[in-house]
């Protein structure tokens, strides 16, 4: 199932639920697909939840033992299992790695992120808020979702060229971009490695640098020619060896692009005549 339909399957449930409540109403949610809904404290730490249907029923429990994020994030993406009719592949990996993530999980986070942090009421907060994961810490916190998700978010919704980019053992795994930036051209590999120059390397390196710092923008974007740098601010979870890095340029304008020899010709042609010949000046030149 791509992405589209995801999202479009995810803002229809969530215009039938008719909701601008922040954080999002969890059990609404329930409710809505008939659901009952357990936290066990007795599940393992690698086990987030699951879910299952008996006489129209359906059962969904989460770890109760996970933070209150991670247990809302749990709900969405077994209500997104049973909205979407994908059946559950958790067994390809554990719930907080993306390095073998399968396309039906992918597909569900997608889905939870949409009820998590709806369109319609989290864009125009987003638009108000500040670069960086300071001011999207707590934008986080009052819609009780995780960093990664409400960074994730916050770069595939601001009208500003913006990336949100979740590495795992180095590696890119998910990168969200705003449209300014997908429209300027601004393309991030998935398995490239992080550029060694980039925050999110040199915090998983030991360093301790507090973000943001400036960067070539085409260390971060495959085959970028418009120049520029940009700024990254990034978090380092060292147990899954994993990193959030935020990049957006600091004037939210992307660089023009560069001219083409015949637009070069071509504006020279136009200048306007001022009867002065375009003899040699005093600059010196060496032979």
């Amino acid at each position: 199932m791509d992405e589209f339909r995801v999202v479009s399957r995810a803002r229809a449930f969530l215009r039938e639920i008719n909701s601008t409540a922040v954080p999002s109403p969890i059990q609404a949610y329930v409710d809505k697909i008939n659901g009952k809904l357990t936290r066990d404290r007795s599940m393992a730490p690698d086990e987030a939840g699951s879910s299952f249907e008996s006489k129209g029923k359906h059962f969904i429990t989460v770890n109760g033992k996970d933070r209150c994020e991670r247990q809302n994030f749990t709900v969405c993406h077994e209500i997104a299992h049973i909205v979407l009719g994908l059946p559950s592949e958790h067994e390809s990996g554990p719930w907080w790695s993306y390095a073998k993530r399968s396309p039906n999980e992918i597909a569900c986070d997608i889905f939870a992120a949409e009820l998590l942090l709806p369109h319609h009421v989290f864009k125009p907060v987003a638009e108000q808020t500040e670069f960086g994961f300071a001011a999207i810490g707590q934008l986080a916190k009052r819609f009780e979702a995780s960093l990664s998700a409400t960074g994730s978010r916050f770069a595939a919704m601001v009208d500003a060229p913006c990336a949100c980019v979740l590495a795992e053992q180095g590696k890119v795994r998910y990168p969200a971009r705003s449209t300014a930036l997908r429209e300027a051209g601004g393309w991030i590999k998935l398995g490239s490695r992080l550029p060694a120059e980039s925050l999110a390397e040199k915090l998983r390196g030991g360093s301790a640098y507090a973000g943001p710092i400036e960067i070539a923008a085409d260390l971060w974007f495959d085959s970028w020619s418009r120049g520029g740098v940009v700024l990254e601010d990034a978090r380092y979870y060292r147990d899954w060896d994993q990193t959030l890095s935020l990049i957006w340029f600091e004037d939210e304008e992307v660089p023009s692009p560069p001219r083409t020899v015949r637009e070069e010709e071509e504006e020279k042609g136009l200048r306007e005549l001022d009867g002065i010949l375009p003899w040699p000046g005093k600059s010196r030149r060496r032979r």
